[in-house]
């Protein structure tokens, strides 16, 4: 009796390792991996043009690896109202925690959301529609974001104006084009919102030395003054490696720095005189913290709001 029981018992066991080790062979499969909830925003980092009154973007479809959003339609939207934390709502999906890096736009420029033409275009102060085009309707952004094991994610796709948007020289009217395809991707920025803080502050400008104030934020260490001021690449872009950037403005010249990733930053003060209907970069400025505050080593955790109050001293 005794050897009957120990015969089965090590024939249950071995059933037992064989199921395990057949689960095992399954690779990376995981049946038990929770989706969370995800919800998809743009915002947008101002053009730095006087004669833009608005910037609308024609987005027909949006992928995250190769998947299109929940409740996304085609839409039509202004990305140049969306600025200081202002968003839009593209859609959802369902995505396991983890790291992701492909999300695609895909932009309309013939037709808008009620079927009118262009679909992209840039709006000028005079109510004349310049169209936006570039060398391809899909735009793969290639930067990653985080899905928290969460409930609250949210993705800010920040869509930077300023990098992603010229204008042609050399011509009697205004005429406006997207960036080259690589430009473009890279001038589109992504965040989960619970990993992300945001630095705002005025700039008070005693001496009235610009037209107009830009206010940089760039990772600690990564300024070159030598080279940010110059326009680089094929678009000649202009601080093309700050994170983002907000203008002065309004009654208290306020700014707002938004969505930034967890790190260290340094901000940059640059300086614009205005040139007929646009703004030409003038030069660098020197600022002063009121509150003591290190303008080159800003440390920002996740929804952590950081006041920077600074007074413009001179320019370098």
């Amino acid at each position: 009796m005794k050897n009957y029981l120990k015969t089965v018992t090590v024939a249950f066991i071995s059933t037992l390792m064989a199921v395990s080790c057949s689960n095992n062979d399954d690779g990376d499969v995981n049946m038990d991996a929770e989706s969370y909830d995800t919800t998809f925003k743009i915002t947008d980092a101002p053009i730095d043009n006087a004669n833009v009154e608005a910037v609308f973007v024609t987005v027909s479809n949006v992928k995250v690896d190769g998947t299109s959003l929940e409740g996304f339609n085609k839409t039509t939207f202004d990305l140049s109202a969306l600025v200081n934390g202002e968003t839009l709502t593209l859609g959802n999906l369902e995505l396991e925690a983890g790291s992701y890096s492909n999300i695609e736009l895909e932009l309309d420029y013939e037709t808008d959301a009620d079927g009118n033409s262009p679909g992209c275009y840039v709006e000028l102060v005079n109510g004349e529609k310049d169209q936006l085009e570039a060398t391809a309707s899909k735009i793969s952004i290639t930067d990653s974001f985080e899905v928290l094991a969460t409930t609250t994610n949210e993705i800010i796709i920040d869509f930077d104006l300023r990098k992603t948007i010229k204008e042609e020289q050399g011509s009697a009217n205004s005429n406006f084009e997207f960036v080259s395809m690589q430009e473009l991707s890279s001038g589109i920025r992504t965040v989960n919102n619970d990993q992300a803080g945001n630095i705002s502050g005025s700039a008070n400008d005693p001496e009235n030395t610009s037209d107009k104030i830009i206010v940089y934020a760039y990772e600690k260490g990564t300024f070159n003054a030598d080279v940010e001021r110059n326009g680089q690449g094929e678009s000649n872009v202009l601080f093309a490696n700050a994170v983002t950037s907000s203008e002065v403005s309004g009654l208290n010249n306020g700014y707002n720095l938004s969505f930034l990733k967890e790190g260290e930053y340094e901000l940059v003060f640059a300086s614009y005189t205005q040139e007929g209907d646009g703004f030409a970069f003038n030069a660098l400025l020197e600022v002063e913290s009121t509150t003591g505050l290190d303008l080159g080593a800003i440390s920002i955790t996740s929804a952590l709001q950081i006041s920077a109050n600074v007074t413009i001293t001179g320019t370098k």
